[in-house]
């Protein structure tokens, strides 16, 4: 079911493809902002009805992406995996097809050459590893492990602390590190000549997100800086889930900033289809995403 989700871009050389591990995960708005209401989300037209439900509900994906690139094969995050404990239901013990729909392109887990980590969260990480019979094993033998050095410091510290839940680090993150996959990178580590990271931290203390530059067309992977594109008009409105509430909005308006009104395609790690689009203006001093394939909209943020 998944396979029939799946979606390809192409910058220049680059091609990236959307791996749906949770289709159209649908929840109250506090995931994203505590503080929003079903009626802004409402008002927003541009977000329906790709982005929500009629009633204010906000509409998602948790999903990782494929990057192909001459001469390489790259995970960029790798969700949350099959079989797990986690904190919240629906995570726990998921039976996806994430494996046989990243075979279905013609590629086995021995041909990625690398997995890169935007952050440390368990919807991020879970398909480092797959149980084997007997333990939690490299999904991607051949790969080498790209965690931000800044990141996986500090949840080190987290788990000496005893703060938050570190499941997701012993069963993911620690059999790659025992078996000498990791690299341990700095926020603008270069991938590539066309991929590279740049830094936004404060969703995690390490978080980053990727950027590609191929034959003049660009694109930029979020992670989780935003998890939903009504976060393009607020970037500044705290996030729920950002460890550092007040770096992770600082991050999300820069990013905005950057990229409104800009040919850089944003992809969405969280995003609903279309996942892929871009930030513009609406003409009145706000912003809105605009879906691949989604027209503009002059009045794009409130009904006249």
């Amino acid at each position: 079911m998944a396979r029939e989700h799946m979606k390809t871009w192409h910058f220049g050389d680059v091609e990236v493809t959307r791996i749906v591990e949770l289709w159209d995960f649908r929840d109250d708005i506090h995931m994203t902002m505590p503080d929003a209401t079903p009626e802004e989300v409402i008002a927003m037209r541009w977000l329906h009805p790709h982005y929500a439900t009629p009633e204010g509900q906000q509409r998602m994906n948790f999903q990782a992406f494929v990057v192909r690139a001459p001469g390489r094969v790259i995970m960029i995050d790798t969700c949350t995996g099959n079989g797990r404990e986690r904190a919240y239901d629906v995570f726990c013990n998921l039976q996806t097809s994430f494996l046989e729909d990243i075979q279905s392109l013609g590629i086995q887990p021995e041909d990625v050459d690398t997995v890169m980590c935007t952050h440390l969260h368990h919807d991020h990480v879970g398909w480092n590893t797959f149980w084997d019979g007997t333990r939690w094993a490299p999904t991607f033998p051949k790969a080498r492990y790209l965690f931000g050095r800044k990141e996986y410091d500090a949840w080190q510290e987290m788990r000496r602390d005893g703060h938050h839940d570190d499941r997701h680090l012993v069963d993911a993150v620690d059999p790659i590190v025992a078996a000498g996959l990791v690299d341990y990178v700095e926020p603008d580590h270069r991938l590539s000549d066309t991929i590279w990271l740049e830094e936004s931290h404060g969703h995690t203390p390490g978080h980053v997100n990727v950027r590609i530059s191929s034959k003049g067309e660009e694109a930029v992977i979020t992670g989780d800086l935003m998890h939903h594109p009504m976060q393009c008009a607020m970037p500044h409105r705290h996030a729920t889930f950002d460890m550092n509430q007040d770096a992770g909005r600082d991050t999300r308006v820069r990013f905005v900033e950057r990229y409104c009104d800009s040919e850089v395609m944003v992809i969405g790690t969280h995003f609903m289809d279309p996942t892929a689009g871009w930030i513009r203006s609406d003409g009145q001093g706000g912003k809105w995403f605009q879906g691949l394939g989604v027209e503009a909209r002059a009045n794009a943020n409130a009904d006249s």
